[in-house]
């Protein structure tokens, strides 16, 4: 790797936005927040919209899309069209 071309790669706090669950991680996301770690240490902070402490997949709160129900809506509300001859 040729010297001074690549992003710093440290340790970096990733927080759920929904949740609020905290993890670190290494990366080279910057920001600049900062947070306290349970170590004591500082480090930088990036808030993120889903985790898989949030992710419908990860937490089994997955929704299952009804396509019989969605057929019979669109029939319902468009009816069924006669042909012309």
């Amino acid at each position: 790797m040729k010297p001074g071309i690549h992003p710093a790669y440290r340790p970096v706090v990733f927080r759920d936005a929904t949740t609020g669950e905290q993890f670190l991680t290494k990366s080279t996301a910057d920001s600049d927040k900062q947070v306290v770690w349970t170590n004591g240490n500082t480090y930088p902070l990036i808030t993120v919209d889903v985790t898989s402490a949030s992710h419908p997949f990860w937490t089994g709160t997955a929704r299952i899309v009804d396509t019989a129900g969605q057929v019979e809506k669109f029939n319902r509300r468009y009816g069924q069209r006669k042909r012309a001859i």
